[in-house]
């Protein structure tokens, strides 16, 4: 097989043979008939005229008789020379006459007639003919100089080149066809490169990127350390009997870096390295996945030792037989043919498969055991110093003020991943551009970091009514997280419209943080809840605002009762119910493992769970009602509050001070003085395993969207 085409590196026509040499014979064609009609009608410029004339030119003489004159002298013979060739003479006039009246088929007597042209020609008959000889009588008493040619017909020399032609094409066509067959029993043909892997190569001396461009992951990247090592050195683990991983599975959220560990392993072991998504594999014909598996694996073992990366395997690797309506032929086969080539029969030690996805839950448990990715690396999302090394990778194009401090970026980030970094390090530098900067200011990064989170400014303009609801609203979470201990300290409070809320309370976690205690988890019950109690207190009911609250509220109550035993009537038992889509083969062929009784006393602990938060909620906007109304009003009239801000209304908070403060006055006290950047919510996510601190909202849903 062709080497340029399994890379990559080829040309698409490579892998139609047949249809490069057709375009040989198309352009050919085409030459051939552009010269037919020019020799079709190409003619030189002449004019047709009767015998008659041309001796009459020839004696010097007009149709009467008359000598032919030029500017009132006779001028003799009219016709410089002559040329018989065949049956057909032709010549050159001296003083080209005007066509007469009689040559022009229809024409009638007395109309403008025009001159004829310098050239002419005539048929004279044959050379034994009484019109070929009285012309040639009439050029010798006039010494015309004449010249006898041999008869030759173009349009017979046409005639063969075409015939030929058309052979030819016959023979062509007839050779393509059993070509095209040849090649189809073959697996060539049209559908040759349909069951080829359309794996893209890259050589190790083309690999820019190593160990060292990915910031922080120090765990991972010690654990694929040894794989580069193998590949450098194979036969230093050979000898003590060890044998590398055949195969090493990179799972985690979206955006931590999996792909570019991929590359840097790659880049470090300096192999062939093919990669490849896992969408590339499934086409709707039963069989070309397991071919284009097939081809991948065989490209790289000639190539080896060789690197196949693996991107989204979730989407050939999904468990057999599983789902509704049973399973799918051209996935499962795909799935067969990558089983057998990692640990088949016929293994083989020298090509190293490295995957990645972010739903290993779903893959089937014979492409995960031992021999095949016997090895699970967990990318997790990146600490406070990942987090500045990655910082610094993506900052180095770019031209920081002296007030940027990394340190305090970090801290501010809790819960992003690389590539959440990446783009708020570019939003900077693109809202600077806008405000014709020459360099990055630490302002510019809030404003990124707000938008990323939270979204642009909405153009709608609040009521006084909507504005002061939305803001006891957003006061209500603000005074719960600010007086209670469990929850995560309050950074900003906005009551501008944003993304899809109308009010938003930023809480901003002070450490990364990946456990939480059931008093913990009560009071971040009480902060969702105090929204609603503030207008339930204020305005003696409620809005359509709080629906987010009750979504994320009822959801962690449910949990806090049937995943983590954290009810007193229910006990420490598990009764967990997974939220797998049916089509994962997951919840459809599971049952309940609970009564309905059961299920009734888990919805009586939930609504128990839920109203007792409510009422501390309800009881701790009464005992701070001076400072709710004062907080409020700061809030209409400012539209934005931090920390420093509430500080001065409130008092200060229960929470010790966040990083972020203690490192950068300045940049907060320019975040407090600014009313109009983006204002976000991030607060400590449970529902995701706790480890999404920082990364969601705790907002006030936008009213008229949640009505609707």
């Amino acid at each position: 097989m062709d080497e340029q085409r399994r890379t990559g590196d080829g040309n698409a026509d490579e892998n139609r043979p047949g249809f490069r040499g057709m375009n040989i014979w198309i352009a050919i064609t085409a030459l051939v008939l552009v010269l037919a009609a020019l020799l079709m009608i190409w003619t030189p410029k002449s004019s047709q005229v009767k015998l008659s004339f041309v001796i009459q030119q020839i004696e010097g003489v007009d149709g009467s008789g008359l000598p032919i004159e030029k500017d009132g002298e006779p001028i003799g013979c009219n016709v410089e020379s002559l040329k018989f060739q065949g049956n057909k003479v032709s010549g050159v006039f001296k003083d080209p006459p005007l066509e007469p009246d009689f040559e022009k088929v229809g024409a009638t007597s007395g109309r403008e007639r025009k001159k004829l042209e310098k050239e002419f020609y005539a048929i004279t008959g044959p050379a034994d003919s009484p019109d070929y000889q009285r012309v040639v009588k009439a050029a010798e008493q006039q010494n015309v100089p004449r010249e006898y040619a041999q008869e030759t017909n173009p349009s017979a020399w046409l005639t063969i080149i075409l015939f030929a032609f058309m052979i030819g094409a016959v023979f062509f066509v007839w050779g393509q066809i059993r070509r095209q067959q040849s090649q189809m029993l073959n697996g060539g043909g049209f559908l040759s490169g349909f069951n080829r892997s359309p794996a893209k190569k890259y050589e190790g001396a083309d690999q820019q990127i190593t160990f060292k461009d990915v910031a922080g992951l120090e765990g991972v990247k010690a654990d694929l350390q040894e794989i580069v090592e193998y590949l450098k050195e194979p036969e230093k683990f050979r000898k003590l009997g060890g044998r590398v991983p055949k195969g090493v599975l990179l799972n985690g959220p979206p955006g931590t870096g999996k792909t570019l560990l991929a590359r840097a392993v790659a880049g470090e072991a300096d192999v062939p390295y093919y990669s490849v998504s896992g969408s590339e594999f499934i086409q709707m014909f039963v069989g070309v996945g397991a071919s284009r598996v097939r081809d991948l694996f065989g490209t790289a073992k000639e190539n080896s030792p060789a690197i196949i990366f693996v991107d989204e395997i979730d989407a050939v690797g999904r468990q057999r037989g599983a789902g509704l309506g049973g399973g799918h032929d051209e996935r499962e086969q795909t799935l067969n043919q990558i089983l057998s080539e990692m640990d088949g029969f016929s293994g083989a030690d020298s090509v190293i498969v490295l995957a990645a996805t972010n739903r290993p839950d779903v893959l089937d448990p014979a492409l995960l055991r031992p021999g095949r990715f016997d090895r699970h690396v967990t990318v997790s999302r990146p600490t406070q110093k990942g987090r500045v090394a990655i910082f610094k990778v993506h900052v180095r194009d770019v031209p920081l003020a002296s007030d940027v401090d990394l340190d305090v970026l970090a801290s501010g980030c809790i819960g992003l991943t690389g590539a959440d970094i990446r783009n708020m390090v570019n939003e900077a530098a693109l809202w600077a551009a806008r405000k014709n900067k020459t360099k990055v200011e630490m302002s510019d990064f809030e404003h990124a970091r707000d938008k990323i989170l939270m979204g642009a400014k909405r153009e709608e303009v609040l009521s006084d009514k909507e504005k002061e609801k939305t803001a006891y609203h957003e006061v209500g979470h603000t005074l719960a997280a600010w007086f209670l201990e469990g929850s995560h300290p309050v950074h900003k409070v906005t009551i501008i419209p944003r993304g899809q809320a109308l009010g938003v309370t930023q809480m901003m976690p002070s450490e990364d943080k990946l456990n939480m205690s059931e008093s913990e988890l009560r009071d971040e019950l009480v902060v969702l809840l105090s929204g609603r109690a503030a207008e339930k207190l204020i305005y003696d009911e409620v809005s359509v605002g709080a629906e987010n609250d009750l979504e994320r509220a009822t959801n962690l109550a449910r949990r806090m009762v049937m995943n983590w035993g954290m009810s007193a009537k229910i006990g420490p038992v598990s009764y967990k119910v997974t939220g797998d889509d049916p089509f994962l083969g997951r919840e459809i062929n599971q049952q309940r493992q609970f009564s309905e009784h059961t299920m009734e006393t888990i919805d009586e602990e939930v609504v128990s769970i839920l109203n007792q938060a409510s009422r501390r909620a309800t009881q701790l906007l009464e005992e701070k009602r001076e400072e709710l109304r004062e907080l409020t009003q700061a809030l209409i009239n400012s539209e934005e509050l931090d920390r420093f801000a509430i500080e001065k209304v409130i008092g200060p908070s229960v929470h010790k001070p966040m990083a972020i403060e203690e490192n950068s006055d300045t940049a907060e006290a320019e975040s407090a003085q600014s009313t109009t950047d983006e204002n976000v919510a991030s607060d400590v996510s449970p529902e995701n395993q706790l480890a999404d601190a920082g990364a969601e909202a705790s907002d006030s849903a936008d009213h008229a969207g949640q009505s609707s």
